[in-house]
């Protein structure tokens, strides 16, 4: 008998046929990929710049977002940052653009903000990626405090800002931004959140301790309408917020997601507002939307309370086939799960074991992705309070806040392994904007983060990893060139398992456009099929996985 086999046998023999089915649970625990901190050695040496100088101004505690975007068409992910800029007559020394940095395809990353035409200083937020004029590269929309930005690509490694051009108008407060094709004519319309209504003249005194000045709340000011701007194919664009009816000046809005709520095959929206009742706006597909966020059981808390929304992202993680909701929250205030019932959402979270791990965090980014590869969707969580003495009037929260990385065990049940994967994910930061990409086209999600008034994250998921995957790419023809909306589903041994490629979602952020299936230890796919927004349908069979496939719309169709 082999040494491996006696010692087994030793093992069975005293520990019992229990205990050792609970030692080979530890050592598969054990065995999750690592999440390594690579942001130095990668050449990334981007921070964030809130400005603050000591007068506690509001939008100093929103922080900025991030995205992956190919903006080169070299087949290998991109970084892009927002930045803030210092205020009027404050000089803080640090940056004041954005910064766009260049996949090297080695590990490593260039700084080519300036020859890519974007060192331009805004107070930004949030972005967008999506080819919004069909011309095979990818376009960016940035939010902003006071006027947002459309940056056209130009297809030869810089971007032209077709702002007033495209009659893109904004002045508010812009937050997230999502695009998406509500009309489903093939040309990516766009979204924006807007937040409250604030200026340096209208900052208001408000206080934690009585003397001191801290960060108003947003209960402190009026809030704004968010802006949806259709698409009208010839660059330009229209603001059909009133005539859509998705405008409503009470909303105070913080993260936009893009989903089929109710299968009819109609582009929904889901705002997640702080302080102000969640919107879900349903499509009804004739260019205007109904508001159904209470009907639907997501616009307050169980105890009809709203809640301090932030982040938020949309995911079918339990394989029913329709998407459910994660939603970042204040602290004090639980993470939301909410289960797609079919017309209504219920909140799992407590029975998740998301609830009370998440209880005392502030979540902003976060969103779905299956970073093992099992075929479940994860959850990650970018944390970080916005009172950096938070700590001196509640004695359980912190400022800085480590992330949460809720692993999906399946039944409905998760657990946070972050202290799991490696030494990265337990140094406490004050997160922001978060989103996933794969840098290294290895086929497993890495992870970028970003920090307020501080240095940028970039976690590379590393380790052995055993499970198998597919990665999957769109290229639109009749639908826009991204196939922003398309529903894909894959069949294997393990079952089924859907997603939706969608532009926006977690916190003012944008994920790698593309799709990654862990498909387990299952040696072929059996299928693959991709229901496009045009309604046509392609499918592929019998697909060997560990590979990037490339899917133009009629190629593959039925």
């Amino acid at each position: 008998m082999a040494r491996r086999s006696i010692t087994k046998w030793l093992f069975i023999c005293i520990l019992g046929f229990t205990g050792f089915m609970r030692l080979q649970g530890i050592l598969a625990a054990e065995a999750l990929p690592q999440f390594v901190e690579i942001t130095e050695t990668a050449g990334i040496d981007f921070v964030h710049n809130s400005g603050a100088f000591g007068k506690k101004y509001l939008p100093e505690t929103m922080g900025s977002g991030c995205a992956f975007i190919d903006y080169d068409n070299d087949g290998w992910v991109d970084i892009l940052f927002v930045n803030g800029k210092d205020w009027p007559g404050h000089p803080t020394g640090k940056r004041q653009t954005m910064g766009l940095y260049r996949n090297n395809r080695d590990g490593t990353f260039a700084d080519v903000t300036r020859p890519a035409g974007l060192d331009v200083a805004l107070y930004g937020m949030g972005v967008a990626v999506g080819d919004y004029d069909n011309d095979g590269d990818a376009d960016l929309y940035i939010s902003c405090l006071g006027a947002d930005r459309l940056f056209q690509n130009q297809g030869d490694g810089t971007f032209v800002d077709v702002t007033e051009g495209a009659g893109i108008h904004n002045p508010g407060f812009g937050t997230s931004c999502a695009w998406l094709d509500y009309d489903k004519d093939g040309n990516l319309d766009l979204y924006v959140a807007n937040y409250v209504e604030w200026t340096i003249d209208t900052d208001l005194f408000c206080t934690l301790d009585g003397t001191n000045k801290s960060y108003c709340t947003p209960e402190s000011y009026s809030g704004q309408s968010s802006r949806l701007f259709r698409n009208r194919g010839d660059g330009t664009f229209a603001d059909v917020s009133r005539i859509a009816r998705i405008e409503d000046a009470t909303s105070k809005s913080l993260g936009v997601c893009i989903f089929d709520y109710n299968g009819d095959g109609w582009p929904d929206i889901f705002e997640a507002n702080d302080t102000q009742p969640n919107k879900l706006y349903q499509n009804n597909g004739d260019g205007t939307f109904i508001e159904r966020g209470m009907i639907a059981g997501i616009a307050y808390n169980e105890s009809g309370v709203a809640m301090g929304a932030m982040g938020i992202d949309a995911g079918d993680y339990d394989g029913s086939g329709r998407a459910g909701l994660v939603i970042g929250n204040f602290s004090n205030e639980m993470m939301n799960l909410y289960h797609n019932e079919g017309e209504l959402f219920i909140d799992d979270a407590p029975i998740a074991n998301i609830g009370n791990a998440s209880l005392l965090t502030l979540t902003f980014g976060c969103f779905f992705f299956d970073f093992d590869l099992d075929g479940k969707l994860d959850i990650f969580a970018a944390n970080g309070h916005v009172e950096n003495d938070i700590n001196a009037v509640q004695s359980g929260v912190t400022y800085a806040q480590v992330p949460h990385l809720f692993h999906n065990h399946g039944a409905g049940r998760f657990e946070d392994v972050a202290l799991k994967v490696g030494p990265a994910l337990r140094k406490p930061i004050v997160a922001r904007g978060a989103a996933y990409g794969d840098i290294d086209n290895d086929g497993d999600w890495d992870v970028l983060v970003t920090t307020s008034n501080g240095k940028a994250h970039l976690y590379r998921n590393d380790g052995v990893n055993p499970n198998n995957w597919i990665k999957l790419r769109l290229i639109g023809r009749e639908s826009n060139r991204n196939g922003i909306g398309a529903r894909i589903t894959i069949k294997s041994e393990s079952g089924i398992q859907t997603r939706t490629l969608k532009s926006g979602a977690s916190y003012c952020s944008q994920s790698e456009l593309a799709a990654i299936f862990g498909v387990g230890n299952d040696t072929r796919i059996d299928a693959i099929a991709i229901y496009w927004p045009s309604g046509a349908v392609d499918r592929l069979v019998n697909v060997k996985p560990n590979q990037l496939i490339i899917i133009e719309e009629g190629k593959e169709s039925e």
